[in-house]
């Protein structure tokens, strides 16, 4: 049996390993960045052993990557990487919001309008940070609402991945609109219940970004 203190250690790492997940998906960290566990550890306040523990963890997940002597970075998935989870995230992700538009009610697609909003002021501002959670927020906070634990895991395994690319978008590769922006498009389709028009709206928005 674990004694209370090997308990109380798998439970640090897997919150540190939480948290460095969330990081990843809203592109807290740039592609090749490099991990040091001494400076993690330092700025959550906890020993190097969780830390250590919840990146190897992660560099398992695909997400990072440990280097010849031993040290780990973000990984920049290949460009032929990056189309395969695009195209399975075309899949994915439609069907995600189409599950979860039977649980938004008048109230949350209210809170999605505030969080692009956010959004498009944090470009503007030129928050580029901010605009990425915002991202990040919009996209997740709809999938969530689908009910499906499973389908979640798979969708965070694929933007722990492709979070940190995100960072390109700002500032020379910011997409411009000719037309609605697709998070407007979304909205729309979600608020009219048009399941057509939300898959479509999602997969313009994965094809632009």
């Amino acid at each position: 049996m674990q004694d209370q203190g090997e308990i109380q250690a798998a439970s640090l790492s897997s919150r540190i390993y939480d948290r460095l997940r969330q990081q990843l998906m809203s592109a807290r960290f740039q592609p090749h960045e490099r991990l040091k566990i001494r400076d993690l550890a330092r700025q959550l306040g906890t020993s190097e052993t969780p830390v250590r523990e919840a990146l190897f963890q992660l560099v398992k997940d695909g997400a990072l990557e440990m280097k010849t002597g031993y040290y780990i970075r973000v990984r920049r998935v290949s460009l032929k990487e990056y189309l395969e989870l695009r195209d399975i995230r075309l899949v994915l992700e439609p069907y995600a919001a189409l599950q979860a538009m039977p649980h938004l009610d008048d109230a949350f697609l209210k809170e999605l309008e505030r969080l692009h909003a956010g959004l498009v002021e944090a470009e503007r501002a030129k928050d580029y940070p901010a605009a990425l959670q915002y991202n990040y927020d919009f996209h997740f906070s709809v999938y969530r609402r689908s009910g499906m634990p499973h389908l979640i895991e798979i969708l965070e395994r694929l933007w722990i991945q492709i979070g940190p690319l995100l960072n390109y978008l700002y500032p020379h590769g910011h997409p411009t609109y000719d037309n609605a922006h697709q998070h407007v498009n979304i909205l729309a389709a979600l608020r009219a219940r048009d399941a057509g028009a939300v898959r479509e709206a999602y997969e313009q928005d994965l094809i632009e970004g």
